[in-house]
């Protein structure tokens, strides 16, 4: 099966890679694109390396699959003519996510919306993947009527300029690039992304209209705030949820620990909580301090945290493209 990974030498791309590789996906020819500035470039993937391509170049080669982390922008342009080339385009960009013809995917939670017409499927946002798994079952159970959600995002989430901009400041180093408009080392900055007339992030919206989606249940009460942290793996979240219905705590654990894809790490009397130091380069969402809120008649606090690159981004769109596999809409 040939497929192409667009953006195949960003952070995520390279991680894509690696992430088809661990899951033994089949691919017999592995089709790298990237910028101009990069083709020609080698990179590795199962034992040898495979050459940088133009997007032209890819397209004329026909994939059965495209894999993109390339920006919104690249993902506009160059998505609908992968498509039309007959190849299936999971895009890892926010372009599609929100678009009604497309769908939002998180496999363990609503792979059964994917269809033989569906060519360009959206991958979520990072932070909305890690927060709807261990929220699915609870959501299905006791009917989820609000959640607030604070976030504590790895400079990972940036991209490359992002993590080098943290290692100059850590090293004291006064000449580098500024990916964001302060300092991040020994730092916290309440801005992700650009901010919108509410007074929101993109960052933040994303969280409140994606979750609606991939839920499918706009009647969901939503509100972020989206915050960067000097850490380089892992994002984590502090989420507070208002059910409908009554429920347990120990109801609510037993549901989260059934859900694939998350691992319960709760026992406050031994110190073991979600870290994102522990969480880095492994594929589940980790749910700690799960507690119930006081303040309301059926309120619940946990905290969630996950490798941002791997579910956040890589893993899950290579979960995507089995699902297709395993459905026969390639291969």
């Amino acid at each position: 099966m040939k497929v192409a990974v667009v953006g195949a030498t960003g952070l995520v791309g390279t991680r894509m890679l690696q992430v088809l590789e661990e899951h033994r996906f089949p691919v017999t020819e592995l089709i790298p694109v990237a910028s101009e500035k990069s083709i020609g470039r080698k990179v590795s993937f199962n034992g040898r390396e495979w050459t940088v391509v133009s997007a032209e170049d890819a397209i004329a080669a026909k994939p059965a699959l495209a894999l993109f982390s390339a920006g919104g922008g690249t993902s506009e342009e160059l998505a609908p003519r992968f498509a039309a080339a007959g190849c299936r385009v999971v895009d890892n960009s926010s372009f599609w996510r929100m678009d009604p013809t497309k769908k939002l995917v998180v496999p363990e939670i609503n792979s059964d919306v994917i269809t033989r017409d569906d060519m360009i499927i959206a991958n979520p946002n990072c932070s909305t993947i890690q927060m709807v798994l261990p929220l699915a079952p609870l959501h299905k159970a006791f009917r989820i009527r609000r959640i607030v959600v604070s976030t504590y995002q790895s400079v990972t989430g940036a991209g490359y300029k992002a993590i080098n901009q943290m290692n100059a400041e850590r090293k004291g180093e006064t000449e580098y690039e500024m990916k964001f408009p302060y300092r991040i080392d020994q730092n916290v900055l309440p801005h992700i992304d650009s901010f919108l007339d509410n007074g929101y992030t993109k960052e933040e919206m994303k969280m409140v209209n994606e979750t609606r989606k991939i839920l499918g249940d706009e009647s969901i009460a939503i509100t972020a705030t989206t915050v960067r942290v000097p850490v380089q793996g892992g994002h984590s979240e502090s989420v507070n949820l208002e059910f409908e219905k009554p429920f347990t705590v120990e109801e609510a654990r037993k549901l989260m620990s059934g859900m694939p894809g998350v691992t319960v790490q709760d026992d406050p009397a031994h110190n073991i909580y979600p870290m994102p130091l522990e969480a880095w380069g492994k594929d589940d969402v980790f749910v700690g301090r799960i507690r119930r809120d006081e303040s309301i008649a059926n309120g619940l606090n946990l905290w969630c945290v996950s490798d941002n690159i791997r579910k956040g981004a890589a893993t899950n769109a290579v979960q995507i493209a089995e699902v297709l596999l395993k459905k026969g809409f390639i291969g």
